[in-house]
């Protein structure tokens, strides 16, 4: 007997339970859920690359500095990490050498030059007493053999001068681009053997690459566009101050990688302000064209449903002006941007969409528009 008496009170409990919590579970038939809401807005939305990729600065052009003739560094004519331009002056050879050779190709020149002028004379000479038969034609042809040689000579002289100067102006061993000294490899006393021996390595930064791979499936939109404009391509990094810089893509290579599926891409950046540096990682953004007027949400008011994507929209509740209720409106999605999805059918500019609460909503549901302060207010307590 006390067994069967107490089920009856064992079900009212359980009842009384179970409607406690549907109370505090849902909203009072008076107020509606409450939620967070976004207006759908019309913009122009970049179509980026996605997700960016990951690139790496190059110097647009590399040279390594080598001595054409061996000697040794009498001066050293700038600092490490200095910019310079083309055509600076880097490393001085000690000139004496180069010096004392072009001085011994020109006294031979003049040396030579006389022997030439004075077997000449000989010639004409030895020519006048030919036509007058007094010698005979081998010795006239001996003396027109000698002058030629000394002739050879002369030229041999005028190269060897030649020769003597360029390996003085090899002495002073210039710039050849404009661009960044890296660090000395040789010091002032150091005798340097040519072309061995590296003093230097200069990079060129202004402008400078960015590159990059994508993967090989946008290889058509890239080509398609690239014949209509120029891509525009951004680049930042942790800790960047100030905007990021803008560059263009310059570069598609003519394979794909077969190991890894991605084409490898280059962009030139002015980098005037020698923001980005050789050897560093940065984040490339690759926008391909701008979608104009484009319908946009914050992504997380989109969900997904056995019907694909779908949004809860803000409407007036027909029975009563004053109240709000909210209406399932199936839609079709494009791309997304920096947490914004473009909604391509389903939605016009202006219309109310949830972005928070969507949990608790059903279809007509009414809802309570929560100001976005709560939110924050909410999520700092959490």
């Amino acid at each position: 007997m006390k067994n069967s008496a107490s089920i009856p009170l064992v079900t009212l409990v359980a009842a009384l339970l179970v409607n406690g919590c549907s109370r505090s579970a849902a909203p009072s038939a008076g107020a509606g859920v409450p939620v967070l809401v976004a207006p759908a807005v019309e913009t122009n939305l970049p179509v980026q690359i996605d997700p960016p990729p990951v690139g790496h600065v190059m110097p647009y052009s590399t040279v390594t500095i080598h001595s054409q003739i061996q000697g040794r560094i009498s001066e050293v004519n700038f600092q490490e990490g200095q910019e310079v331009k083309k055509g600076d002056l880097l490393f001085t050879i000690d000139p004496r050498p180069a010096q004392a050779a072009l001085d011994q190709a020109r006294a031979a020149l003049e040396r030579d030059a006389a022997q030439l002028e004075y077997a000449k004379i000989n010639f004409a000479r030895e020519q006048k007493l030919f036509d007058q038969k007094l010698i005979s034609r081998d010795e006239l042809d001996t003396n027109r053999a000698s002058q030629d040689a000394l002739a050879g000579t002369v030229a041999a002289d005028r190269a060897a001068i030649t020769n003597a100067l360029l390996n003085l102006d090899y002495c002073l061993i210039r710039a050849p681009i404009d661009g960044r000294t890296g660090s000395l490899q040789a010091y002032a006393g150091n005798v340097v053997k040519a072309p061995d021996d590296i003093l230097l390595t200069i990079n060129q930064i202004h402008p400078i690459y960015v590159e990059f791979a994508v993967p090989e499936q946008y290889l058509p939109a890239i080509k398609k566009e690239m014949k209509e404009k120029t891509l525009k391509v951004t680049a930042t990094f942790q800790n960047l101050a100030g905007a990021p810089p803008q560059g263009e893509l310059t570069f598609v290579d003519n394979s794909v990688d077969m190991t890894t599926g991605t084409i490898q891409l280059k962009a030139t950046f002015p980098n005037e302000d020698s923001v980005l540096w050789p050897g560093q990682f940065v984040q490339v953004s690759l926008t391909l064209r701008e979608l104009t007027n484009a319908i946009v949400v914050p992504t997380q008011a989109v969900q997904t449903g056995q019907n694909g994507p779908f949004i809860y929209v803000v409407k007036s509740d027909p029975t009563n002006a004053a109240n709000q209720m909210v209406e399932n409106r199936q839609i079709t999605t494009g791309i997304t941007y920096q947490n914004e999805t473009v909604v391509e059918k389903g939605l016009s500019a202006g219309e109310t969409v949830v972005t928070d609460g969507q949990l608790r909503l059903a279809p007509k549901m009414k809802v309570t528009v929560k100001p976005s302060s709560a939110s924050a207010t909410n999520s700092t307590a959490n």
